[in-house]
């Protein structure tokens, strides 16, 4: 079995930090640098000759410039002589460019896939792809992980009561019934139109809307006007409080303070697999951590067992 090593890029070193340390490893040191004409500097501060390497990045803001270091990371690892290069990229969010639904565009969740072949990554590593199909973009073995384990086992703790499941797009059913099923709750979707990226319509809800508490989940929240007009169509409905829970809390602009100021929302759950700084925190907002989630995965593929069995 080759040395299992774990570096980080700049986007989320707390996250990698708690992976490694669920693994009982030390954190592989990495030195990152600008030249004076901007060009990025990477270099890694270990050994990996004939290791298996994994490299934690997440997309986060900035992306672009996160996605590239990513690449250069990879490519170090590789042209190092590592034996295996993992991509770990909790947030992989090019998953939302999956289709060509606009003329003379750019399908960019595959050609990012194509980038991380192309750099020296022979696995990727994720959670919770915002389109699943992107799951085939990758030409290299892909592990796609689910949050709702960490999700369910945070909502187990809350005093929630009889309850439902809701999200607000239908598209997202399926993984809203996942989490409904190991919570043994009732589930309903939104039947969402979305008319740009920071506008949506969502006009009727499948399923029955017969609980006072409402658990809304989707898979990511940037703007959160998906949820917002979810929650004002449950308050139409009689439902008299609500739990906002997404795997990925992007939470651009003002949204986490719209969220926290609507009347039905008593807590706001989001895993870590994106930042929040800490001047953006509110009192409502709770972070779950998914450090050993991805330290489980990583410890299955570094010994070639099986990751789906962790959601057996």
């Amino acid at each position: 079995m080759s040395r299992l090593v774990v570096f980080s890029g700049r986007s989320h070193p707390a996250l990698a930090q708690g992976i490694t340390e669920c693994l009982g490893i030390p954190l592989a040191p990495v030195q990152s640098s600008r030249f004076s004409n901007d060009n990025l500097y990477v270099r890694l501060c270990d050994n990996v000759r004939g290791a298996d390497v994994f490299v934690v990045q997440t997309f986060a803001p900035p992306v672009q410039e996160n996605l590239f270091e990513l690449l250069m990371l990879m490519d170090a690892a590789r042209s190092a002589s590592a034996e295996r290069v993992t991509a770990v990229i909790p947030y992989y969010s090019y998953a939302r460019s999956d289709k060509k639904d606009e003329p003379r565009i750019s399908i960019a969740g595959r050609l990012v896939a194509d980038l991380l072949h192309t750099s020296g990554a022979n696995r990727v590593l994720t959670i919770n792809l915002h389109s699943p199909q992107v799951h085939g973009f990758f030409p290299m073995p892909a592990d796609h992980l689910t949050a709702e384990l960490v999700l369910a086992d945070a909502l187990r703790d809350r005093d929630i009561g009889p309850a439902m499941v809701v999200t607000p797009d239908i598209g997202n059913a399926k993984r809203a019934a996942h989490l409904a099923r190991r919570l043994g709750l009732p589930v309903a979707a939104g039947n969402k139109r979305r008319i740009d990226d920071r506008r949506v319509v969502i006009d009727g809800i499948v399923g029955d809307v017969n609980k006072e508490t409402a658990i809304v989940t989707d898979d990511e929240i940037a703007t959160g006007t998906s949820v917002i007009e979810m929650l004002n169509l449950l308050e139409k409905h009689g439902v008299r409080r609500a739990f906002v829970v997404c795997t990925h809390g992007v939470f651009t602009d003002e949204a986490l303070p719209r969220l926290s100021e609507h009347p039905l929302v008593h807590e706001i759950i989001a895993t870590d697999t994106v930042p929040v700084a800490p001047d953006r925190r509110i009192p409502k907002l709770t972070t779950v951590s998914v450090s050993g989630l991805l330290a489980e995965a990583i410890q299955r593929i570094h010994r070639d067992e099986s990751v789906s069995a962790l959601f057996s």
